[in-house]
Order: C-alpha cells, then structure tokens, then sequence
C-alpha cells in the first residue's frame, strides 16, 4: 500500500449514509468488521467551510481507528482525488439501501 493511497468508504449507519475517506481499510481482527484508520478530512485552512463535513470531522476527532460492520459497507472504492466527506439522511420508507442480512430471519430450524 503505497502512502499516496486514498480510499473512499461508503457506509450505512442508523438510517444515514456516511461517505468518508481513509488512508487504510483493511479486514479487521475482530470477525465482520472492516478496519478503517487514518481518516481524512478538507483542509481547514480554506474560507468556505462546509457545515457537514465538520460535522463528520468532530465525530471522529479522537478516533484513531474505527470498525464498521461489513453487511453495513455500500462500497469501498480506490480513488486518486479526495472528495468530500458527508452523511445524507435516508428515509427508511423511499430507500433502496438496507443492511445486508447476515442471520437468518424467521425460525431456524435444528438439522436432523
């Protein structure tokens, strides 16, 4: 992986859609999770400063890794250009986006 590496990690997380970007993503030790460490941020040193991306900074200020669930990934790209980071509010009603389901919903039935 090569210092210049960016990736931008979309994720699903309590009925928003969180877009961040990260210097490393990687299979986390703990079972079902993505580790995602080293997140990036806009410069702050600009006059314009977007209220959400803030936002998001403040959220992650002290963290210095985070893991997210794997059925909560949307996708995880490699990109060459830092975007901007943001969270869009979906309604659970108009939404195609829904976790990934990982246990089987219903009654299990024991094997004979």
């Amino acid at each position: 992986m090569s210092k210049d590496t960016l990736y931008k990690i979309i994720f699903y997380n309590q009925a928003k859609v969180y877009e961040v970007y990260a210097k490393s993503v990687q299979q986390g030790a703990m079972f079902s999770f993505i580790e995602v460490e080293k997140l990036v941020f806009g410069e702050t040193s600009t006059v314009v400063v977007d209220p959400v991306e803030e936002n998001l900074k403040s959220e992650f200020e002290n963290v210095k890794r985070t893991y997210i669930p794997l059925h909560s990934i949307i996708r995880i790209d490699e990109v060459n250009k830092q975007g901007t980071s943001k969270v869009t509010e979906v309604s659970e009603k108009d939404s195609n986006v829904m976790n990934f389901p990982v246990y089987p919903q219903g009654k299990v039935e024991e094997p004979k």
